[in-house]
């Protein structure tokens, strides 16, 4: 998938006409990317029109319409959107209570290591975690990480080809495992050349 430049982007008055629209739009595109992971954990599958969504949300949020923080904008988020070999997701662990999640995070520490996806019959894929900074101490986890899941070859075919797909987790406070939903995989299939 291309990454997003200054031209795909809206400018905040542009966005301001456009985001009823454009924002139905994504939240509809979102349903078949949002994978639940057992209670409190969420893998949100990114790309391109995700990220587009975030940074024109961002850059409204924020007031940006300067070069310099637009390009900042979109190099925070470009790194998200997928090769056409991998596919990219935020991770999150979504515990409503302060003091139940400080708790849950702290015996996690190196869940975002142990998150894995499965093509078919192929072997798990284990997830290369916070490639832009380092999210974990030796006390606890984050709430938030970004993972990569590198394919082979055969395992895209075999995407494109309708295989089904499994995910989870295996780490022994927090072991989960799901299949994906088809219409999951048929949207993540998009996100490979």
């Amino acid at each position: 998938m291309e990454k997003l430049t200054r031209d795909d982007l809206y400018s905040l008055e542009q966005y301001a006409e456009v985001r009823p629209e454009f924002r139905t739009r994504v939240l509809a595109h979102k349903k078949n990317r949002k994978l639940p992971l057992g209670p409190n954990a969420t893998l949100y599958f990114e790309d391109r029109l995700t990220m587009h969504y975030q940074v024109q949300e961002m850059l409204r949020a924020e007031r940006i319409f300067e070069a310099a923080g637009i390009e900042d904008e979109l190099a925070a988020y470009n790194p998200l959107i997928p090769d056409g070999s991998n596919w990219k997701a935020t991770f999150m662990i979504e515990v409503p209570d302060p003091e139940e999640r400080k708790q849950l995070l702290a015996k996690l520490v190196g869940v975002e290591d142990r998150v894995w996806v499965r093509v078919g019959e192929h072997p798990a894929v284990f997830a290369i975690a916070d490639e832009d900074m380092e999210r974990e101490t030796e006390e606890k986890t984050s709430s938030v990480h970004f993972l990569r899941f590198e394919l082979t070859p055969e395992m895209a075919e075999a995407v494109r080809k309708g295989a089904g797909v499994s995910a989870g987790i295996d780490h022994p406070e927090f072991p989960h495992q799901v299949e994906l939903p088809s219409a999951v995989v048929e949207s993540l299939a998009a996100d490979l050349d």
